[in-house]
């Protein structure tokens, strides 16, 4: 028997599971614990056939609630699991596993405090994973609590504070962890929580390292890991970004090199919309459309012309050849006119039938709203703040942390839970658009009218003098 962590994408459950059915099981008496501490006991699996595919051979409860978790925040964690080899016995795997589990305490902090002492009597982490059933890289998580303030401990022992919230905290220095217990003892205040919680340990700007086109090994500031072993970002902003900026430049430079007639950098946070573009191959004079995202995440679209350029290339030819305009279908379906004939008056009966259906129409404008499309543009109020004095205010205010509750709320009402972004501001996919549309029709009319306050609320300008009449209603 092997102990690891395996993507949910690489499981389904086995026929020969008892309980193996199409139809999704009654999770609802673990659902609660799953989001508040992931799953515990390993699943049991082993290989069916395919390579890196398993079957689930008991756990498939636990597997379902893992998944819904997975559902309502756009990603989810690999689950411990028990792979059978052959030769080994299900009932005796599952039964020794429940019974090393039952051998723990119900909580974490209770098992930190046990592997503590073991450590301290001379086990290793190897020893521990398979004493206990585990993972070694669920003990290492269980022992990084032990960087954590008394208080914070105890806190998350009582479950006054969650998962995710405890695994940013580890990333705080001591000094920070009492400058948020401060906050969490205030009743005049509420201490930021969650992402709110990241962005408030980093001065309102938290940035992975993963995105970092140079090498990490480059960086002379502080980089910031969680004890998890999970996530890791910069501790300094700025410096990331002077770094980044010269290897996008050097990128840049490469691609000239390599032929490109033309590098254009899009600014921090432009979309690239594609539809404004023609794809163009570099022989033909097609460019190269960086964007950079205001995470630091960059990414390059080779060969495109705007629309107005091909047009402008294909009439004239470059450098007085005659370009060939891209190859038509020999039989289309439709002619221009037939097309154009169908698209119009297909628009004029749905633009119609609108009118007598206020509740579709509202669904839809939400949906542009969050979506956007070539006609609608909607951008997002970005909450610059003018210091970090000023960013670690707001982040720990109430009304902050009562906004991003509902905004989790939101997310997930629309079944596109994403902790790092907000609802609206979307760079106008016709997919995405049918999709937020479809999702919005299931949903009850005061269901709506949250999301569409919660849009209206994220696309308010500060600072401007709507704000200060809304705020006398």
């Amino acid at each position: 028997m092997q102990l690891a962590h395996v993507s949910i994408d690489q499981l389904s459950v086995s026929a020969i599971n008892m309980r193996h059915s199409k139809r999704a099981p009654d999770i609802s008496d673990i659902l609660p614990s799953v989001r508040a501490r992931g799953v515990l006991v390993p699943l049991l699996i082993r290989p069916n056939g395919t390579p890196d595919s398993f079957e689930i051979v008991a756990g498939r409860r636990r597997y379902f609630a893992a998944k819904t978790v997975a559902d309502e925040r756009g990603e989810g964690e690999p689950l411990p699991c028990a792979i059978m080899e052959d030769g080994d016995d299900a009932d005796a795997l599952e039964a020794s596993l429940i019974e090393n589990i039952a051998r723990l305490d119900p909580d974490e902090v209770s098992q930190w405090e046990t592997f503590t002492r073991l450590i301290k009597e001379g086990r290793g982490i190897a020893d521990i994973s398979a004493t206990f059933g585990l993972t070694e890289h669920q003990v290492k998580r269980i022992l990084a609590l032990g960087d954590l303030l008394p208080k914070i401990r105890e806190a998350y022992r009582r479950e006054e504070i969650d998962t995710e919230t405890v695994r940013h905290l580890t990333m705080a220095s001591k000094a920070q962890q009492k400058d948020w217990l401060a906050l969490y003892a205030d009743p005049d205040n509420r201490a930021p929580r969650g992402w709110q919680l990241k962005q408030w340990l980093f001065g309102g700007q938290s940035i992975s390292t993963k995105v970092a086109l140079f090498p990490i090994a480059d960086y002379p500031g502080l980089i910031v890991s969680d004890l998890f072993g999970e996530d890791s970002y910069f501790a300094d902003a700025d410096l990331f970004w002077q770094k980044q900026n010269e290897a996008i430049a050097a990128k840049g430079e490469a691609y000239s090199k390599a032929g490109w007639t033309d590098v254009t950098v899009l600014e921090p946070g432009q979309y690239f919309h594609a539809w404004d573009y023609e794809k163009t191959p570099k022989k033909k004079g097609g460019k190269v459309i960086i964007t950079v995202s205001q995470r630091g995440e960059v990414e390059a679209h080779e060969g495109y012309l705007s629309r107005k350029e091909a047009r402008r290339a294909r009439a004239e030819g470059e450098a007085g050849e005659e370009v060939e305009a891209p190859a038509k279908p020999s039989r289309p379906e439709l002619s221009g006119p037939m097309q154009n004939y169908v698209d119009l008056h297909r628009h004029a009966a749905v633009r119609t039938a609108l009118l007598d259906h206020p509740g579709v129409a509202l669904r839809l404008m939400v949906a542009h709203a969050i979506v956007g499309s070539g006609l609608w543009t909607v951008r997002v109020e970005p909450q610059r703040a003018a210091n970090e004095e000023v960013a670690k205010s707001v982040a720990a205010c109430k009304a902050q942390a009562a906004f991003a509750e509902k905004q989790r709320a939101v997310l997930a009402a629309l079944g596109r839970l994403d902790e790092d972004g907000p609802v609206a501001g979307g760079n106008g996919d016709d997919f995405a658009l049918a999709t937020v549309f479809a999702r919005l029709l299931a949903l009850s009319d005061d269901d709506v009218g949250r999301i569409l306050s919660l849009v209206m609320a994220e696309t308010l300008s500060a600072g401007s003098a709507i704000v200060e009449r809304s705020a006398t209603i």
